[in-house]
């Protein structure tokens, strides 16, 4: 007995030193990426930008201004004011909590919705399967933006109030973003269906939770991690896009996309680039690095998919 509990407690210590040593593989290669690394520290900087620059403004509680209108940046106002007079830096930290909040809550909630059905569909197969690959295949064949333009109208419509339309904008997005992201995890499923570990648990007869939540989720974290930093980025690009043609969040709650809308004019446009190059560049600069760190992920996780 003595022997058996001893072999026993070396095969966990085993099992524990080579998964933590192949997570700390992941974390060298993804460190050696100096590309990742940069993506990554724009990253930082623009979530602690968004996040903690409000609290050092002292433009954080002012609203109108009738006397600081379309002003130039100054040494007051490092970006400029708007229309009303409202401190443009002020406002594009604010708007990127918004944008950065809807991305990272649409990116949840697809990898959610998108991880179970796939896991559902490729481990129960039949029925299971038609019902969310047919499902996934008509949403795939909508273009989304178009989806996303009646969603959003409908929500006009109806007179959502601003304050709860961000979270609507997330479930929008989420709703047309999980489909791929169930192809891959179910295509995923199917392939380790036929693992002799996955035969294993069945000689052994588990339990379907027990076999999906132990043995086969943990295999699609990899992929799930991936595919979810680079979802991030479309989930941003398009939101700026609803909130640009009035159909996302709206003013008073500033996001990237409204702030650009600020230059509705051809006199805004040529004269006051302050308005819309700032959410502009920041649109663009974090798109670029959410998906630098998705290339550097992928690579740092599976090696082989960069040679392929």
């Amino acid at each position: 007995m003595e022997s058996s509990s001893v072999i026993r407690r070396e095969t966990n210590k085993v099992k524990h030193h080579k998964s933590s040593s192949l997570w700390g593989q992941v974390i060298q290669r993804l460190l050696k990426n100096n590309v990742a690394l940069a993506g990554l520290g724009f990253l930082i900087f623009i979530f602690l930008f968004s996040f903690i620059g409000p609290l050092f403004s002292p433009y954080i509680n002012l609203g109108v201004d009738p006397t600081a209108i379309n002003k130039p940046p100054s040494a007051a106002h490092w970006l400029g004011t708007d229309a009303l007079g409202r401190d443009v830096l002020t406002r594009l930290m604010l708007a990127g909590r918004i944008s950065l909040t809807v991305g990272l809550g649409a990116m949840v909630m697809s990898v959610t919705i998108g991880a179970i059905l796939g896991i559902l569909a490729g481990y129960y197969r039949g029925i299971v399967d038609q019902i969310v690959m047919r499902t996934a295949d008509v949403l795939m064949t909508i273009p989304g933006l178009p989806l996303l333009f009646i969603m959003a109208a409908v929500m006009s419509e109806w007179k959502v109030p601003t304050d709860y339309r961000i979270y609507i904008v997330m479930i929008m997005l989420s709703l047309v973003g999980w489909p791929g992201l169930a192809r891959l995890v179910r295509s995923q499923i199917l392939s380790l269906r036929e693992r002799q570990f996955i035969q294993a648990t069945d000689a052994l007869g588990l339990r379907d939770r027990r076999k999906l939540l132990n043995h086969l989720l943990p295999n699609t974290v990899p992929l799930l991690i991936v595919s979810g930093t680079l979802s991030i980025g479309g989930a941003i690009l398009s939101e700026s896009t609803l909130s640009y043609f009035g159909l996302g969040v709206v003013p008073p709650s500033a996001s990237w996309g409204n702030m650009i809308t600020a230059a509705n004019s051809l006199i805004d446009f040529q004269k006051r680039p302050w308005l819309w190059i700032p959410p502009g560049v920041a649109i663009f600069m974090t798109v670029i690095s959410i998906n630098l760190l998705g290339d550097g992920l992928r690579d740092a996780i599976d090696p082989n998919m960069k040679r392929r």
